[in-house]
């Protein structure tokens, strides 16, 4: 069993910068993948970003390549979210997910925080 808390949401500017970050309970924190998910009102819950528990795979939805970087520290138990360059359309709930295995969808994941808002103003 693993438990998900986010934080580090808020309400930027455009072109601004924040970095979330997932702490995880649980001793088994280094053996899951770990995802960044977003849900926009009235929108689908997508892909972010994902990371292997080794650390050497990564994955970026398109939309926010070049901008946005994943990374964990497993002595830490915690994984982040970098954002840079960061657009309106980056407004959305953003939830940290771990899994078995690094999946780019969000069905393949077990266990989920409870999310925190980032809001970017134009």
């Amino acid at each position: 069993q693993v438990q998900l808390v986010e934080s580090g949401g808020g309400l930027v500017q455009a072109g601004d910068s924040l970095r979330l970050s997932c702490a995880a309970s649980g001793r088994t924190f280094s053996s899951y993948a770990m995802g960044w998910f977003r849900q926009a009102p009235g929108k689908e819950r997508e892909t972010v970003a994902t990371i292997s528990w080794t650390v050497r795979n990564t994955y970026y939805a398109d939309s926010v390549k070049g901008r946005f970087t994943i990374s964990r520290d497993n002595a830490k138990n915690t994984v982040y979210l970098q954002m840079n360059s960061l657009k309106p359309e980056d407004t959305a709930v953003y939830f940290c997910a771990a899994a078995g295995k690094p999946y780019t969808n969000y069905v393949g994941y077990d266990y989920w925080g409870q999310g925190t808002q980032v809001t970017v103003s134009s």
